[in-house]
Formats: structure tokens, sequence, C-alpha cells
């Protein structure tokens, strides 16, 4: 059996080899997963936590208003109340409570030695896809729709996207999706500029949108 120079080797000079019984992520992609999972779960307690406060308020006749609503912008609650908040017939963070667990999981399974076939890998995939569309129909909702932000819900965005495309740079790396040898070159090179522009065009309609507000607080 031959191996690549790819196969015996990571850029950051760590063994990260591909074998008959599946292929190995290196530790920056393992550390990814498992701190994606965990900042996942927290947001997406906090949101189902502060959402079963907000009905047990209306239950008791109050008012609850959740920590992270600062403003009328920056407003969790407004975002929580809205129907865009159970698209499914069920309280959306629901789906992170299930699905960053098992991000944790995996990652300490690889961080013992564990690799997995290549079916495996395709199916994280195509699960970050999902994640990464559903989010972004969510952050035109918010901004456009709802006209609120829920700072929970914006670390759940930051995580799912960087869980997507490290996957999708893993996957390139072993030759599971196939790209020209120059586009796999860029993207193994630099691999961190379509997070920093995602994230940064994120920013930029949350800056435009909401603009007639920010200009009253600078």
């Amino acid at each position: 059996m031959t191996t690549s120079a790819l196969d015996e080797t990571r850029t950051d000079g760590e063994s990260e080899p591909r074998t008959a019984d599946g292929i190995a992520a290196g530790k920056p992609f393992t550390w990814l997963l498992l701190i994606s999972g965990v900042l996942g779960l927290v947001a997406s307690f906090v949101i189902t936590d502060d959402k079963f406060k907000l009905l047990q308020a209306k239950v008791e006749g109050r008012t609850y208003t959740p920590g992270c609503s600062l403003n009328p912008i920056i407003s969790c609650g407004s975002v929580m109340e809205s129907s865009q908040a159970h698209v499914f017939g069920f309280q959306n963070p629901i789906i992170g409570l299930a699905a960053f667990p098992v991000l944790m999981t995996l990652a300490m399974g690889m961080f013992a030695g564990a690799r997995y076939k290549p079916w495996f890998w395709y199916g994280l995939q195509a699960g970050g896809l999902f994640g990464v569309c559903f989010i972004s129909w969510l952050q035109y909702q918010t901004i456009y729709n709802i006209n609120a932000i829920c700072l929970w819900c914006c670390l759940a965005w930051i995580v799912t996207i960087a869980t997507f495309w490290y996957t999708a740079v893993h996957n390139i790396k072993h030759g599971l999706i196939k790209v020209p040898a120059k586009a796999r070159a860029l993207v193994l090179e630099f691999h961190w500029v379509v997070p920093v522009l995602w994230y940064g065009v994120i920013a930029m309609l949350i800056l435009v949108h909401f603009w007639y507000y920010w200009k009253t607080v600078i």
C-alpha cells in the first residue's frame, strides 16, 4: 500500500495517516470541533432556558427580560418570541442541544485516536451543510423580518459556520471532496479567508441594516 505526502503529514508537522481503517483528523480540527460543540451547547442551553422562563412568566402574568436583551436591536426576547423561533414545531435550540454534544463526542473520540470511514465524513459535511443553510435563513429572518439580534444565536452561527467550513477543508485535504489541484492548494494555504469573509459579510449586513440605531449610540 502506498501513501502520499498528504496522507503522512499535516501542514503543522504532526502525523495524520490515512489507513484502511479510516481517516484521522488533525488536532487543530479536533479542537475546533470540541470548542464549537461546547460553545454551541452553551448557547443552545441558555436560549432554551430563557425561553422556558419567558413562557413561565407569561403563565404567571408577569414579564421576563432575558439577560442578553440589551437594547431595541440586541434583543434576545424578541427573537425567542417570534414564529421563526420554532420552525419545525419545536424550539430551534433543541436542534443545537442534540447536535452540539455529538460534535463534542466525536472530538473526544478523535483525541482517543479514532479514524472514521469516508461515509462518516460525508455525513458530517451534510449535517454542517444543513446547519449553515438553516442559520443563513435565520440570519435573514432576524435581521430583516424580526429586526432584532440575539447574541447567543450569533454564537451558534459562528460555531456552525466554522464547523461546516473546516469539515470541508478536512475533506478537501483528504480527497473526499474533489477539487482541482490549484484550488486545493489555495484552500489549504488560505483556509482562514472564507470564514473571515463570511463573518465580515454578516457583521456588515447587521451594521448597515441597523445603522439608524448604531449612529445614535456612537
